[in-house]
This record gives C-alpha cells, sequence and structure tokens, in this order.
C-alpha cells in the first residue's frame, strides 16, 4: 500500500535544489493490457528557478505522450510484451533550449493471482518540485492537478475483507481536521458499498471480491474537506482496473456441429468451422482459444481424415479417400483450451462435430441383365411391356442416382418410349402408338441407361450403361373396317323403294386367323329409306330418297351400317354412307304470307308477297306471278306486278272494294325444267283506313275473319274453363258429403244437443240451424199409441194427437233421395202443431221400460230464469212456439 499525500509547503531538504530529473532510469509496473489515453505515471522533474517553462516530449511519440504536469499517457491500446517496454522521456526549457533526459522501463504486472497478492506493489509517484517566486519568501509551490495512476486489482480475491488498497491524504491535515470521501460507481453509486473509505484516515478499501466479467473498471473521484464541509483540495480521480484471472472454460456456441463435404475431396478442401468463447479478456491468455480434434469415428480409411486451424476452428481435410458408399459420416470430438492451449493451466471443453459425406455421381447406373424380355397385344397403346431394371450405388432419389433411359435403336417409327419410375428407378417401356401384329410380329431395341448429371471427373467408369428388350406383339382379333369411310354416293332425289343404290363392304384385317366371313347390318338410318344386304353388303333403298326431308342437311343424308366377324371374341366394326341428293323439281312454289291487310280504298293498297320453294336454283326462282282467269271477279277488283324474282306487289285495280275478308288465288310458276306451278289462296283482309293507311275496323274484320288459330286457340281456353268449373262443382260437392258424414258419426255422449240420435239410421247430415233432427225418426217404425200396453208409455212422451202423415223412407234409399226426404219431413214438421219442441223427450223409436236413466224434464239452470230474456225464441218459428210460451211470456 502507497499513501498518495498532498503537499503544500516545502521541507528543509528542499533548500538545496539542482535542476533536472532526479533520476536517469526510472521503472514502473504497469497492466498488461494498456488503453488509449490511460495515464501510466508522473515523471518528477525539479527546476530551482521558478521561472522555467519546461516542455516534455518521448522518444515514442506514436506510443506515449507527456503532458505540461508531467503525466505519461497512452496514445493508443496495445499488449507489452513479456520484456519491459522502454523509452526515453525528455524536458526542455523553452528559452534556453536546454534539455535532460530520462529513460523510463515499463514492466508488465504478473499474470496470477497469488504472485499478485504476495508482491504487493507500491504504486510509483514523481511528484513535481516547487517552483519558487523570486520576490517572495519563505518559497511557495504552484498548485497543479493532482493525477493518480491506475489501481490494479484482481479478481476473484479470497480476501480478507475489507482489503485495504490505498491511503489518501493532504498535508494538510497537519494544521486542519479533514475529511475525506469517495463518489462514483462502486462507492455512493450503484453497484454501491463495494468500495469503503476510512474519513480521517483517507484508508480506501475494498469490500468484496470483484468479478472482472461484470465490471471491467471502476472510476472513483476522492474528497477531501474540513469539518465545515469547505474543499480543502481539489477532487482526485482514481481508477481502479479489475485484473482478469482465468475462472472461465471456454464454451462452444452449439454443443453438434454439422457439416457437409463432397466424397472424394481433395487434400485441404474446407469443410465447416467450430467457434468457442471464453468470457474471460480476450486480450489475455485467459481468454486466448486454441482447438484440436481429440477423436474421430470411423477411422477408416485414415485416423487422420480432418485437421483443424488451433486459432479459427476452420475443419479441412488432410487425406484423401472420402467415399460415400463406404462411409457416409464422421464424428469429430473438438476441444478448445484457453491459456493459448496450455495444457496445464488452460480450461478445457468439448463439442461434436457430424461431417455428412455427400454424394457426387461416380457410379454409373448398370443394368441388372443383358437382355430383358416382353409382350404386348396389337392395336394397344399405353400398355407397359417390360420393366428395365438397374443398379447404382449413389444416393438414392438423387440427380447422381436418378436414371434416364433412351433408346438407341430397333424403333424406326417411334412406337415406344421408356418412362422412369421415380421409386424404383425402373424403365418402363410403354407402347405410344399401335402395333399391328400383321405387319410385325416382333421387336428388338437396343437401350441406354444415364444419370441425370454427368459423371464426377475422374471416374474410369463408362457413362453409361447398354441393354437389349425383345418384345413379342401378339396376334388378336381386330375389328373389320369400311373401306372407304365415310362412302360419298350422289344421287338425284325421287328414287324410288326397291331401287340398287350402292355396294358398300368392309374388310377383315385378321389374316392369320381362320373364321368366316362378314356379316352387315344397319345401325343408323333416321329416314328409314334404306336396307344392306347382311351378305353381300348390298344397299337398296325402301323409300323414295327426298332431298326437301328434315333428315337431309346440306343436300347430305347419313347412314351407319355395321360390319361384324364371329372372332373371339367377335368384333365389330362401323361405316358411314354419305348420300348427295341432287335437287329436282318436286315442288312447286308457294305464297308466303298467306294472309294480307289492305283499304278499301285505292291508295295506299299495295300487298307485298313473297314466293316460296322447297326447290333450290335452278329448280326455284325468279317465279312468274298471274292471278287466274276465274273467277271473273279476281281480275276485275286484283291486279298483280312482279317487282323481282321472288316478290310481286298485289293492289286493288278499282277505286273501292267493301271492307271484308277475300280470298285472291295467285297462280306462280318456277324456272325448272319442267316448269312446276301452283295455285296459292291469299287470305286479304279489306278494312277501313284513316289518313296513315291503318284499318279503323279492326274488331269487326277481325271478328269476321279469325284464322284458324285463332279459333282453336279460343276453343281450348273455353274448354279448360268448364273444365274448371266441373272441378269446382265435383269439389264442393264432394266437401258437403264429407262434412255430413262426419256430424252422423259425433259419439252421443259427445253432442250437446238435447235430442237422442239413431244409430242405425244413415240419413243425410244436418246442421243445427238448418234442420230440426227430430225429423230424422221414421214414422213407419214408430207403434201406435193404441196398440201400446199400459204403463209403457212414460210421462215426459209427447201428448196423444193424431198422427200427422210424414213421408215414409224406402229401406234401401238411394244416397241421393236423403235430401229430398228431410226436406219433406221438414215441411210436414212445420204443419204438426203438435210437433217438438215441448217438455219431453223426442222419441226416435220405443226402447222398451225401466230405464235407469233419470228423467231430464226437471233440468235446472245454472242462473235464475228471471234474469234472462226469453223473448227472442219468438223469432225461432214455430218449433220453438212451445218454450216461447213457457219462459217468454212474462210472470205467468
Amino acid at each position: 500500500m502507497c499513501p498518495i499525500i498532498f503537499t503544500s509547503f516545502p521541507t528543509c531538504e528542499d533548500l538545496s535544489c539542482k535542476t533536472g530529473f532526479p533520476e536517469d532510469v526510472h521503472s514502473a509496473v504497469v497492466s498488461r493490457s494498456v488503453h488509449g489515453g490511460q495515464p501510466l505515471l508522473n515523471v518528477r522533474f525539479q527546476s530551482c528557478d521558478g521561472n522555467k517553462k519546461i516542455h516534455f516530449g518521448s522518444s515514442e511519440p506514436e506510443d506515449f505522450r507527456v503532458g505540461e504536469d508531467g503525466v505519461v499517457y497512452a496514445e493508443r491500446s496495445f499488449q507489452l510484451s513479456a520484456e519491459p517496454t522502454e523509452f526515453v522521456v525528455s524536458a526542455q526549457d523553452k528559452e534556453t533550449h536546454q534539455e535532460w533526459q530520462m529513460r523510463v522501463k515499463l514492466t508488465p504486472e504478473p499474470t496470477f493471482t497469488g504472485a499478485l497478492e504476495k508482491d504487493q506493489r507500491k504504486i510509483e509517484e514523481i511528484i513535481f518540485p516547487w517552483q519558487q517566486y523570486k520576490h517572495s519568501s519563505p518559497l511557495k509551490r504552484q498548485k497543479r492537478d493532482w493525477v493518480i495512476p491506475p489501481i490494479n486489482l484482481p479478481e476473484n480475491s479470497k480476501g480478507p475483507f475489507p482489503q485495504e488498497l490505498v491511503r489518501i491524504r493532504s498535508d494538510r491535515d497537519k494544521s486542519l481536521s479533514l475529511r475525506y470521501s469517495v463518489t462514483g460507481p462502486g462507492a455512493d453509486q450503484p453497484p454501491t458499498g463495494i468500495f469503503i473509505i476510512n474519513p480521517i484516515s483517507g484508508q480506501l478499501s475494498v469490500t468484496k471480491p470483484l468479478d472482472r466479467e461484470q465490471i471491467a473498471s471502476f472510476h472513483l473521484r476522492a474528497h477531501a474537506v474540513d469539518v465545515n464541509g469547505n474543499q480543502v483540495e481539489n477532487p482526485i480521480d482514481i481508477v481502479i482496473n479489475v485484473i482478469d484471472m482465468n475462472d472461465n472454460r471456454p464454451e462452444f456456441l452449439h454443443q453438434v456441429w454439422n457439416g457437409t463435404v463432397p466424397e472424394g475431396s481433395k487434400p485441404g478442401t474446407y469443410v465447416m468451422t467450430v467457434t468457442a468463447i471464453d468470457a474471460d479478456d480476450p486480450n489475455t491468455q485467459n481468454g486466448m482459444l486454441r482447438y484440436r480434434i481429440l477423436s474421430q469415428a470411423p477411422s477408416s480409411p485414415s485416423p487422420n481424415m480432418f485437421t483443424i486451424n488451433n486459432e479459427t476452428g476452420d475443419i479441412i481435410t488432410v487425406a484423401a479417400g472420402l467415399d460415400r458408399e463406404k462411409v457416409q459420416q464422421y464424428t469429430l470430438i473438438i476441444q478448445a483450451t484457453d491459456m493459448e492451449g496450455n495444457p496445464t493451466y488452460g480450461l478445457s471443453n468439448t463439442a461434436t462435430a457430424v461431417i455428412a459425406v455427400t454424394d457426387v455421381n461416380d457410379n454409373p447406373p448398370e443394368f441388372t441383365a443383358m437382355t430383358f424380355y416382353g409382350e404386348v397385344p396389337e392395336n394397344r397403346v399405353d400398355v407397359i411391356v417390360a420393366n428395365l431394371t438397374v443398379t447404382d450405388k449413389d444416393q438414392p432419389h438423387t440427380p447422381a442416382w436418378n436414371a434416364l433411359y433412351r433408346m438407341t435403336g430397333g424403333d424406326p417409327t417411334g412406337r415406344f418410349t421408356i418412362l422412369t419410375d421415380p421409386n424404383s428407378n425402373d424403365g418402363l417401356v410403354t407402347v405410344v402408338k399401335p402395333i399391328d401384329f400383321e405387319t410385325n410380329r416382333m421387336f428388338v431395341l437396343t437401350v441406354a441407361a444415364e444419370n441425370q448429371v454427368p459423371l464426377a471427373k475422374g471416374i474410369q467408369h463408362p457413362p453409361q450403361s447398354t441393354a437389349t428388350v425383345s418384345i413379342t406383339v401378339i396376334d388378336v382379333n381386330e375389328s373389320p373396317y369400311f373401306v372407304p369411310n365415310p362412302k360419298l354416293v350422289r344421287q338425284e332425289e325421287g328414287l324410288m323403294a326397291g331401287s340398287m343404290l350402292t355396294t358398300f363392304t368392309a374388310q377383315d384385317p385378321d389374316r392369320y386367323m381362320q373364321q368366316t366371313s362378314l356379316r352387315y347390318s344397319k345401325l343408323s338410318d333416321p329416314a328409314n329409306w334404306l336396307k344392306i344386304d347382311p351378305v353381300n353388303g348390298q344397299i337398296t333403298t325402301t323409300a323414295v330418297l327426298d332431298r326437301e326431308s328434315i333428315y337431309v342437311q346440306n343436300n347430305m343424308y347419313n347412314a351407319t351400317f355395321l360390319a361384324s366377324d364371329n372372332g373371339i371374341p367377335p368384333m365389330s366394326g362401323t361405316g358411314t354412307l354419305q348420300i348427295y341428293l341432287l335437287d329436282i323439281n318436286d315442288n312447286a312454289p308457294q305464297v308466303h304470307p298467306k294472309e294480307a291487310t289492305t283499304c278499301e280504298t285505292l291508295q295506299p293498297n299495295a300487298i307485298n308477297i313473297t314466293a316460296v320453294d322447297p326447290d333450290i336454283d335452278p329448280n326455284a326462282g325468279p317465279f312468274a306471278f298471274e292471278l287466274p282467269d276465274t273467277p271473273a271477279s279476281i281480275k276485275r277488283n286484283w291486279t298483280i306486278v312482279r317487282i323481282s324474282g321472288d316478290h310481286a306487289q298485289l293492289s286493288l285495280r278499282i277505286r273501292f272494294l267493301e271492307a271484308g275478308i277475300y280470298d285472291v288465288p295467285i297462280v306462280i310458276t318456277d324456272s325448272g325444267n319442267p316448269h312446276a306451278s301452283s295455285t296459292s289462296l291469299l287470305k286479304v283482309k279489306v278494312c277501313q283506313c284513316d289518313l296513315n293507311g291503318d284499318c279503323t275496323d279492326v274488331d269487326r274484320i277481325v271478328g269476321a275473319g279469325l284464322g284458324t288459330g285463332a279459333i282453336i286457340a279460343i276453343l281450348l281456353c273455353i274448354i279448360i274453363l268448364l273444365i274448371l268449373v266441373l272441378m269446382f262443382v265435383v269439389w264442393m260437392k264432394r266437401r258437403d258429403k264429407e262434412r255430413q258424414a262426419k256430424q252422423l258419426l259425433i259419439d252421443p255422449e259427445d253432442d250437446v244437443r238435447d235430442n237422442i240420435l239413431k244409430y242405425d239410421e244413415e240419413g243425410g247430415g244436418e246442421e243445427d240451424q238448418d234442420y230440426d233432427l227430430s225429423q230424422l225418426q221414421q214414422p213407419d217404425t214408430v207403434e201406435p199409441d193404441a196398440i201400446k200396453p199400459v204403463g209403457i208409455r212414460r210421462l215426459d212422451e209427447r201428448p196423444i194427437h193424431a198422427e200427422p202423415q210424414y213421408p215414409v223412407r224406402s229401406a234401401a234409399p238411394h244416397p241421393g233421395d236423403i235430401g229430398d226426404f228431410i226436406n219433406e219431413g221438414l215441411k210436414a214438421a212445420d204443419n204438426d202443431p203438435t210437433a217438438p219442441p215441448y217438455d219431453s223427450l223426442l222419441v226416435f223409436d220405443y226402447e222398451g221400460s225401466g230405464s235407469t236413466a233419470g228423467s231430464l224434464s226437471s233440468l235446472n239452470s245454472s242462473s235464475s230464469g228471471g234474469e234472462q230474456d226469453y223473448d227472442y225464441l219468438n223469432d225461432w218459428g214455430p218449433r220453438f212456439k212451445k218454450l216461447a210460451d213457457m219462459y217468454g211470456g212474462g210472470d205467468d
């Protein structure tokens, strides 16, 4: 530990002064790593004359610089070698140019922690002497900045703590009570508490081990103040450098490194680079790494196939013989050691390098046989006839393994091709054009196989392999074929039925098969005009050929015929007969349109008409138009003029023609040879017209002269309307019958009406507001009161009166009579004074006495009768007269 002293007054020793450096050689110990701008030491120069102006210089200005205050700084960053570094510091008087020199010797500090702890060196301090003033006594020293060389402290120190580093004091503490303090990161700033100072003694200490990998240096500032807090000395900067120790092992960036190298590579081929890092100072041996290969697996063909650059980690090949077909992958164990690879003091770590040997095309494909065989039925395409197999030692499914096949001979017409199976690498010989057995019975192909990429340089094998493919063609039963197909025949229309048209025959391509002759049949004949002889193929007509038929398109009629053999299996072929029909003048021209309208006056009254002829030139236009001689009124009333070859104009000859519909015959003659003519009726509607020539009595004319199409349309509408009305009536009747049937099927227990239903009565249904159900009883089945035994009649039966004459219903009535029966019964009941309602049951038939059910005549209403008005019963007719008298008659 060395003290740092502030001096303000000279001592007695300073009175005997000698100008110059106090020593010829100055030695100092500094850290091995020097940074640009770093203060290294102070040089001490004594000047007995305070007025001298001294300039300092260095013999190595590119490395070292000396300030005006005598502090030596590093000009750049560099590493000190193990040998001491020497340079000369000079001092020159600027006025007299007198010069003094001193040699400085810098020695790097020891590397190891133990040596540093044992050799606690004292920080060298070179103090400038006092500068005396001529006019003053005693002598006074000029103030200058206080520069402290860096303090080097090794990391990971084991203590004890706190560990004293340096003492800071001022020479004014003899006369004043001073207090010392330090500020900066590590003291009063994070991380706080690492460095502390005794405020009285100025002792600076460290409190715990330091870690260079976290903080490499600390920059503190020391302060000296009196008890009142007044600054006594200017603050000084203290730099504490943490000296690196070898406390970190090298770490590889990846534990497993993957690389590739082509097989057959020459020695010196670059493979890959592995990299490790060390957290220690890379500028010291602690962080300087060296690489080496510990092992190689497998060790064939040589145990040292690769080497590694010990500084960069580059792996290269050093031996020949890399062959993927023998060794596909190498595994190397790589070691990285710090301390420049020192096996004694360095720390090490390992990683794995996996080097895959990539394939190159050093093996051509080779056929597994010299000759391959196959067969194919004739006329078949897209059929694989042979599989060509090859072997290739290169890596599968790579361009160096994929085979390409080509034919070098035996297929001049290009009937075969060879495709490559992507999975098996086989060559698939495929037929692409039909083969005729009768022409070629066998093919002998010469094929060659090679890879997608050429062979690597220096390979002695031939680049391709060749083989022979023998293909046998199999004879099969082929379809007959017509010659020519299609066959064209030119024939005039009008050829009569039974006429021989032509002969249409087919040929059988199978010359080497035993089979009978061909049989012919008709496959398609749209107009059914033709027939063919099944043996000789002779075609005759069965109807008159008509060019104007709808089955003829562009004068051409097509028919298809079938030829079949008796081979195994039977085969057939089709042929098309095309009949080009030549036109003859077999159609007379007709007028178009068939109806026209004109005015009853002379102007305007022109009608344009057109002649239409299904025939074609020269049997069509130009046409001749004329009016017939009979009846005479035609030429008297009308005239016709041809305006072109196909068009004419019909107009009135007289000034006025009464409105109406007139049939005007027109004779039209074509230009055929011989001519064909016809008389066509033109229905002309003559009407009254306005100034624009439009008919004004269209309704009358149209009503009088409806066409056939209009009349048919009207009749169809009327018929459809009648059918709809009839269907609606039938639907209404059916709905009424269903409603009546549902009323008769109501369960008596569910019927809340005050009446009794007779279940064996199947008369028509009713509605309460229309019919009285009491009239449905059968009078003929009611026993006369006179013949009833005594005691049979109940008290609630109707009173005895003369029986009215009700209609008698037959035992098996027709369903249509039910309505009539009900209506007649209703009329009889309306005229019967004894008819219900009365306060008794309506008896449809006697069902015996002694009923267990009580009388229904004394039912009480849930509400008081006096609270209701029953006068409306008088409006319900004679059937409710009794109830009206009972309930609507007032108090009596």
